[in-house]
């Protein structure tokens, strides 16, 4: 008998691989699937906006990246003794102005260098949910714990959110025809927005990411919000706020996104580069001794030749970093 209802992708090996160039936007899941493929050395640029929920925030922020247009003092708004940007996620805000422009415009400037080698786009919708600000019309990516006066709020119909990503489709079919678009939609559970509220909102997103992959062959899907709802069905499998997939559901997410997409050299290089980044990450409880010093240096001995048999990889950070440590014992 089978008490799961196990959610299997199509298969599609060197989907993902070590020697692309990934772009991810989207919501928390994102990041944590980005922290993730991180980790095992892949080439990520990670939302080079902070987190961002809902669709037209993300293509919002899409073409600017495209187009590399800097920031100004006059997109920026003060409150709460913090200079924010309705662009971005708080983690941009600072009590200085010039920092957080100079954060934001650094962080743009690196993402829109890295987009003519990008190779493949995933994305990830949080919630059809969106908040217009009253003062300009535009839809933010962060109210900043404003008043809620300032904001209105609108479910955004599917038509509306596939009109404005069709454009960018067929801008990224033109522009980099060697990528494409891998949607997901986020497992977190906006209760925010009433159980059924949620229901209704990642249906949305649902429905629109099917309409765009009729209209186009660059946009595939993967199922998350499937893997958790269906498959995991436990809150064993939330964290403790009972919204977000907890760390063994990311991984498991993870997985078996891994075994779907990835070519069996891609696995090895993933499973190999993991346990180094275990061995840098690890910090010694009794202060720097020979001990340790033999430990550093037998983990750039592991990077060096890990560096030889997969030369397409960049381990240069990895070795200064080591050599600086081993250096400083």
């Amino acid at each position: 008998m089978n008490f799961r209802t196990v959610i299997d992708p199509p298969r599609n090996p060197g989907y993902l691989d070590h020697r692309q160039h990934l772009l991810l936007l989207g919501s928390c899941f994102v990041e944590n699937v980005g922290a993730w493929l991180q980790q095992r050395k892949f080439d990520v640029d990670i939302n080079p906006f902070g987190t961002l929920y809902n669709p037209e925030s993300i293509a919002r922020n899409w073409e600017r990246i495209v187009s590399g247009t800097p920031f100004t003092a006059d997109n920026l708004f003060q409150a709460n003794g913090l200079w924010h940007s309705y662009d971005h996620h708080s983690r941009f805000s600072s009590p200085d102005r010039e920092c957080a422009l100079g954060h934001i415009n650094r962080r743009l400037a690196r993402a829109h260098d890295r987009l003519p080698e990008t190779d493949r786009i995933v994305v990830t919708w949080g919630s059809a949910y969106a908040y217009r600000l009253h003062a300009t019309g535009e839809v933010v990516a962060n109210c900043h714990k404003q008043p809620a006066a300032l904001f209105s709020r609108e479910l955004l119909p599917v038509e509306a959110i596939v009109a404005r990503w069709l454009p960018i489709v067929r801008h990224i079919e033109t522009a980099l025809p060697r990528c494409r678009i891998l949607f997901t939609v986020s497992p977190i559970r906006h209760l925010s927005d009433g159980a059924h509220g949620n229901q209704l909102s990642k249906a949305t997103l649902l429905l629109a990411i099917d309409r765009l992959q009729r209209e186009s062959r660059i946009c595939d899907y993967f199922p998350s919000y499937e893997i958790v709802m269906d498959d995991l069905r436990d809150y064993r499998f939330y964290d403790t706020d009972m919204t977000h997939p907890s760390p063994a559901a990311i991984t498991y997410i993870s997985e078996i996104l891994t075994e779907a997409y990835l070519t069996p050299e891609s696995r090895e290089i993933a499973s190999q580069w993991y346990k180094i980044h275990s061995a840098l990450a690890h910090r010694p409880l009794t202060g720097d001794t020979e001990g340790y010093r033999a430990f550093l240096q037998k983990t750039l001995d592991r990077v060096i030749q890990f560096a030889k048999d997969y030369p397409y990889i960049d381990t240069s950070t990895e070795i200064a970093e080591l050599n600086t440590r081993i250096k400083q014992i």
